[in-house]
Parts: structure tokens; C-alpha cells; sequence
């Protein structure tokens, strides 16, 4: 088909309790005996320590803590199991693109225009996301101040549940070699490190496309110490602040299904707590709805100050991420990522592909689909909800060989631009107000000028000419994506003329947002909260900069790795004092 005619078709040590590998995929549900909904909760609890958010460092954190203490799990979403929109690798970005209230995803638009989503269920982003499995560098390790050893045992105590070696087919067999070809070198074979070249990456699908997500940790739990409530969203953390040097928190106040109003404290005991484990958004706004954070934002919303705290919500970062498409004159498998090009120059270069990339209808782009709000058609600002709904409408009539391709992607390292959160009410399952200001550090920008040149090398390339027309040449392969599924007349009807432009107009989220609570301003090494006791935050709030390719490798380790550090402060802290 010549150039015209794609014009007009796309232009429109707890080990032992784990008895096998693989004990539950996330369609049948395990029998967690310490899983109920929130309506079934007492009036008022006490335990050892309440963690705020079952997603994905909540749920290691909470079974490692199980083990010696009792442990209560907040979540305010339902769980995964029985759901196979979450579980079915086929079936991927139908959660995403649900848009009702018990979605387990919670759609929201930061203040750039760029749709996003947040996790709303237990196991949180790891029941939505592409399932790259992926650790963080070694360096990276290093540089936040990490134990290497337990970071690793940490990872490894992840991965006997959750980790799977993916099936590479053709397509994402063409980009590899293509990465290779472009000079993404060397090649490091399938491995869960990061390493700069070419490598496969694991996935928590399993062989049979079934999702393994953060609750499945929960397998690892002592389910006599272990609490896991569901549908209960944290209204406010409660500290005592009479006769205290600093402000103590103690409890926690959540509201069940029916509204009903419940609280649960911690026991007596010093070394007892709370941990946030809400995410990069629900962690500082959890704070923020508590009395810790800016002073002038509390005030604006009648909150009572507990602790003036300016840096809570700042530092917000979320990965640019841009994209090219290829229509394929040969069949492609059905792929999420698998492949990963870490390159010299602080870009990863990944690709899904299939009939239907892995989305819940033949019709869908999966995570490039307008259903789920992705639209590269026009700048983010102008990414409306009409815009959308055009889009998917669009989407539904294009002709089938529309569908008959990949994806190639560039994600950018860090970034180094950062923004800010805002609460806007006083209920927590409101969304805030978010800005993660995209390329604003101009070395952010260059570094996706060199991804997206390096995806038109691997579109270039010997290895990947099965499946590309050779008419469709790199300016129009941009400028379809930038104009795909429906022209919107974007502000640069050419965008191919600048990559600069192409990046900026055409820049989707992957999902790694991070932020807002970071070690070193709002939280210490420790991951304690500044200025008060009791209360800890650990989750990819605290990051200052994305880990690995893909994040949720890390963030589930650092669950499990901050449980056995706090389990071996207690338990050295008892030696000494006996």
C-alpha cells in the first residue's frame, strides 16, 4: 500500500511460608483468611502498626511486618482476584480505561494536560501496568543509600512469586536486533538487571498471560498478624500533640463502603507506627488532609496545622514518554514490553505490538489507546474530553489494518524537571491537583530528541524490514503517530519538521510518576516524616528520580526491604535492652 492509502487509513526468611512458585495467579483468589471489606471493621481497633495503601509497597511491607507484630492494611480500592480485566494479559487497558466509580482505576489530568491514572485496588499499580519487571541500577542503589545485600535478597524474595521470563516472537525479536543495529550495545541477554545495551526484561504475567501483582506478596504474610480491610479510604492520620515535644501520630480515621465512620490506633508500645503507602499522589495529600504540609494550602481548606511542612507535594515528576507507530505488512504477536534499549544518553527504548497491543477489543491501541487517554493527535493541553471521545470514536471505524503493527517507545531517565501537587478538597478520593511541568529542564528534552532518533534507526534498521513499508518513510511514520486515530488539527500540522516539537506535542505518560514526599525533604533515610514521630512514608513518593526502566520491581522491593529493616531495629533494640 502505497503512502497515500496509510494516509487515509491512520490519518483519520519468610521464604517457608511460600509453599510453590506461582501459588495464585491474580484470577483465582487465594484464600487470604485476614481479607475483609471495611464494613465488617469494629468502631475502633489497635494494632502494632497501620499501613495506609495495599498497593504495591504496601502489601511486602505489611506481610513482612505480620511476621512478629500485628499489622492493620487500609486499602481503599477492592481486590484484584476474580477480576479478569485485571489478571488476563489480553485484556490489558480495559482497567484503565473504566471510568466508574469502583474502576480500579482512578483516571486524573494534571495541570500539562496529560492524562493519567492512579491505582485504586490491592496490589495498586501493579494490577494496571504493562508488567515490565526491571531492577533499578546498581548505582542507583548506591547513590539513595541502600543495603546492596538486602536490596538484592529483597528483590529475589519478590521475584519467587511475582517474576517470569517472557516469550520474545518476532516483533520483539526485530527490536532487539534493531537496538542493536542502532547501536544500543551490548546485548545482555534475558536478565531482571539494569545494565546499559539491549536486554530482556521479566514480566509478572506468567506463561500462561495471567498477572501476578504486589497482593500476591501477601502469600508471604503471617495471617494471624495481619489485618487487610478493602473499600476503606484514610480520611485523616491523628496525632497527639499535648505534652509532646513533637507531634505523635496514633491513629488513623477511615470510612467504610457505607460511610460509616471507623478509627483504629496504634497500640502502646515506642517503637509502634504508621506508614503511608499511598502513592505519589495519595501519600502527600494524605499528609496534607492530616495538617502536615504548606501552611497556606491548609489553611485554604480550614485544616488544622500540625506541622508547617512547605516541601510536602513538591518535587512531583512523572517520565515523559513518546512514541512512534509502524504499521506492519506481516503479521505481529500480541507483546508488552519485553525488550528494553538502555542507552549511553539517558533514554529506554521499549515497544509493544498486535492486533490489538494487548487491549481488551480487536479495535484499541492498549496503553496507546484514547480509551484509556492516551492521545498524541494533539498537544496536551488540548486533550479534552470531546477530544477523546472523538478519538475512540474514530477508533472504532478505522479499517482493521490499522491495528496491524507496533508501537516503539522512549521513555526519558529522571527527569530532571519537577512540578507540585495541591490538594483541592478535603476528601481523599478526590483527586488533587497536579503539575509535573514535561520538559521544562531542557536536557530532559534533548534526551527524547535522541530516543525518538533512535527509534527511526531500529525503524531503519536490516532486522526490523519485515515490518515496516518501505513507502512509509520516517517523516511520515511522526507525523501519522502525531495525527493517529483522528487529525485534530494539532498546533504543528507537521510535526516531523522538529523533533523538539514532536516531543513536546506528542508526550503520554508511562505511569512512573514519583514525588512529593522525598527523602531528604519531607522524609529522612529512614523514611520517618520529618518533624514528628511514629509516622513513616514508604512508596515512590519518597523518589527523587524514577528507578530501573520500570519502577514497580523496585517499589515492591523496597517494601519488603524497609519490613526487614524495621524488624531488625526492633529486634536489636529488644537484644539491648534486656
Amino acid at each position: 500500500m502505497g503512502t497515500i492509502g496509510w494516509w487515509k487509513l491512520f490519518g483519520a526468611a519468610f521464604a517457608g511460608i511460600l509453599f510453590f512458585h506461582g501459588f495464585c495467579a491474580s484470577e483465582n483468589a487465594p484464600n487470604y483468611t485476614f481479607m475483609h471489606n471495611a464494613t465488617s471493621a469494629p468502631p475502633i481497633s489497635y494494632y502494632d502498626y497501620i499501613i495506609v495503601g495495599g498497593g504495591t509497597a504496601g502489601c511486602p511491607l505489611a506481610a513482612t511486618l505480620s511476621q512478629n507484630y500485628s499489622v492493620l492494611l487500609l486499602e481503599r480500592g477492592g481486590s484484584p482476584y476474580g477480576n479478569p480485566n485485571i489478571s488476563n494479559l489480553a485484556a490489558f487497558g480495559t482497567a484503565l480505561s473504566d471510568l466508574s466509580p469502583t474502576s480500579p482505576s482512578q483516571r486524573f489530568i494534571s495541570k500539562d494536560g496529560v492524562i493519567n491514572a492512579r491505582a485504586r485496588v490491592l496490589g495498586g499499580g501493579s494490577c494496571l501496568n504493562a508488567g515490565f519487571y526491571t531492577r533499578a541500577a546498581p548505582y542507583y542503589v548506591r547513590e539513595v543509600g541502600w543495603d546492596g545485600r538486602l536490596a538484592n535478597e529483597s528483590y529475589e524474595w519478590v521475584e519467587r512469586v511475582v517474576a517470569f521470563e517472557p516469550p520474545v516472537k518476532q516483533w520483539q525479536s526485530a527490536v532487539r536486533d534493531g537496538l542493536l543495529e542502532a547501536g544500543v550495545l551490548p546485548f545482555n541477554g534475558f536478565t531482571y538487571d539494569h545494565m546499559h545495551g539491549t536486554k530482556v526484561g521479566g514480566t509478572i504475567f506468567d506463561q500462561d498471560g495471567l498477572r501476578h501483582t504486589a497482593a500476591d506478596l501477601l502469600q508471604y504474610a503471617n495471617p494471624n498478624g495481619l489485618t487487610v480491610l478493602l473499600h476503606a479510604p484514610v480520611h485523616k492520620i491523628l496525632f497527639r500533640i499535648k505534652g509532646k515535644p513533637r507531634p505523635v501520630a496514633h491513629g488513623v480515621v477511615f470510612r467504610d463502603a457505607s460511610g460509616v465512620k471507623h478509627r483504629a490506633f496504634l497500640k502502646r508500645g515506642p517503637k509502634n507506627e504508621i506508614i503511608i503507602s499511598s502513592g505519589a499522589l495519595g501519600s502527600p495529600q494524605l499528609l496534607m488532609l492530616s495538617g502536615v504540609g504548606p501552611a497556606d494550602q491548609l489553611k485554604a481548606h480550614n485544616i488544622t496545622i500540625v506541622l508547617d511542612q512547605p516541601l510536602v507535594g513538591q518535587g512531583m515528576s512523572d517520565n515523559p514518554m513518546n512514541a512512534v507507530f509502524i504499521p506492519s505488512p506481516a503479521p505481529v504477536e500480541v507483546s508488552l514490553i519485553q525488550v528494553v534499549g538502555i542507552t549511553q544518553f539517558g533514554s529506554y527504548i521499549e515497544a509493544a505490538s498486535g492486533a490489538n497491543f494487548a487491549g481488551g477489543s480487536p479495535r484499541d491501541y492498549g496503553m496507546f489507546s484514547p480509551k484509556i487517554g492516551q492521545l498524541s493527535t494533539v498537544p496536551p493541553k488540548e486533550r479534552t474530553p470531546e477530544a477523546l471521545a472523538k478519538a475512540v470514536e474514530l477508533e472504532a471505524n478505522l479499517d482493521e489494518a490499522a491495528f496491524k503493527g507496533g508501537f516503539i517507545l522512549e521513555k526519558v531517565i529522571g527527569p530532571l524537571s519537577t512540578g507540585h501537587l495541591e490538594i483541592l478538597t478535603r476528601n481523599p478520593n478526590d483527586n488533587p491537583s497536579v503539575t509535573f511541568n514535561y520538559f521544562k529542564e531542557p536536557l530532559d528534552l534533548q534526551r527524547c530528541v535522541r530516543g525518538i532518533s533512535t527509534i527511526e534507526k531500529i525503524i531503519e534498521s536490516k532486522a526490523f524490514s519485515k515490518f515496516r513499508y518501505d513507502s512509509l518513510t520516517i517523516p511520515a511514520l511522526l507525523n501519522m503517530t502525531a495525527s493517529s486515530p483522528i487529525n485534530l488539527l494539532p498546533k504543528h500540522a507537521n510535526a516531523s519538521t522538529s523533533l523538539e516539537q514532536y516531543c513536546k506535542d506528542t508526550v503520554m505518560t508511562i505511569w512512573h510518576y514519583h514525588g512529593g514526599c522525598q527523602v531528604g525533604k519531607v522524609v529522612d533515610h529512614d523514611y520517618k516524616v520529618l518533624g514528628v514521630d511514629a509516622l513513616r512514608v514508604i512508596d515512590g513518593s519518597t523518589f527523587n528520580y524514577s528507578p530501573g526502566t520500570n519502577p514497580q520491581a523496585t517499589v515492591m522491593m523496597l517494601g519488603r526491604y524497609m519490613g526487614v529493616r524495621i524488624l531488625s531495629e526492633r529486634l536489636n533494640g529488644d537484644t539491648q535492652n534486656n
